[in-house]
Formats: structure tokens, C-alpha cells, sequence
């Protein structure tokens, strides 16, 4: 009776091995996307608690920066951090790759919108990154 049992435990190992679902890739798993509001509007959220914070109480207001330089630095930032996030460099702060097409027209409340993300991160966590504004960089 004990060789049955012992047989039958051997025989269903294997199959409960094969029934777990493969996870998908990190990068599949782990990319912010920009997506359109109700209005139309592109829009990113963060979730993070802090950030409305700092939006409103820390950042410099949306009138002091053009939609084509934000789009400028947005673009040299999401390569910056999208290659610190592919080589796994600053893994505790970077937990996701950014998906931005430079050639879609987001607007200028999507475009300071991420770039008050990079801001942020700075800010909070003291990342430096070369493509912030020296105003907007913490030494």
C-alpha cells in the first residue's frame, strides 16, 4: 500500500509542475503607457502619493516651460531611464520601462506631466539624471 501511494505522489509531481502559468516577460509586465482620458486628452498616472504634492506645492508651474521643450527633454529622458531600466541600473527607484513615441503630439499637459516625473524622482529619491534642467536638478 505504501509503494501505491509513494508511486501515485511520484506520478503527480510532474503535473503539477506543468500546470502553473508561465509569468510574461518583465518588460511586458513593467511599462508605463500613456493613455487617453475621457476628454481625449493623453494622460499618465502616477501612483505615487507624494507626487500630487509635489506638483502642486514643490514643481514650477506648467506656464514657465513651451510644449516643444518639454517634448525635447522628454524624449533624451525616457532614453535615459528606459537604459537605466533595461540594464537593471537603479533597480530600487526604476521599476518600469517608459513607452514614448516622440513623434505623437501628447500635448503640453501630458509633456510636463512626465517631465515632473523625472523632476520628481530627483527630487524624492535624489536620481540624478543628465537630461533635467540645472533649475530643476537637485545637487
Amino acid at each position: 500500500m505504501k509503494n501505491i501511494f509513494l508511486l501515485i505522489m511520484i506520478a503527480w509531481i510532474p503535473f503539477s509542475c506543468f500546470s502553473q502559468e508561465t509569468p510574461k516577460k518583465d518588460k511586458e509586465q513593467h511599462e508605463m503607457k500613456p493613455s487617453k482620458n475621457e476628454d481625449g486628452e493623453w494622460d499618465l498616472t502616477v501612483i505615487d502619493t507624494q507626487f500630487d504634492y509635489f506638483l502642486n506645492a514643490v514643481a514650477k508651474p506648467i506656464s514657465q516651460y513651451t510644449e516643444s521643450y518639454l517634448k525635447t527633454k522628454n524624449t533624451f529622458l525616457v532614453n535615459e531611464w528606459n537604459g537605466y531600466y533595461n540594464s537593471g541600473r537603479y533597480r530600487d527607484i526604476i521599476e518600469s520601462g517608459i513607452d514614448y513615441d516622440p513623434q505623437e503630439k501628447y500635448g503640453i499637459k501630458f509633456e510636463y506631466k512626465l517631465y515632473q516625473v523625472f523632476v520628481y524622482v530627483n527630487w524624492k529619491y535624489k536620481l540624478r539624471l543628465n537630461g533635467l534642467t540645472g533649475s530643476d536638478s537637485i545637487r
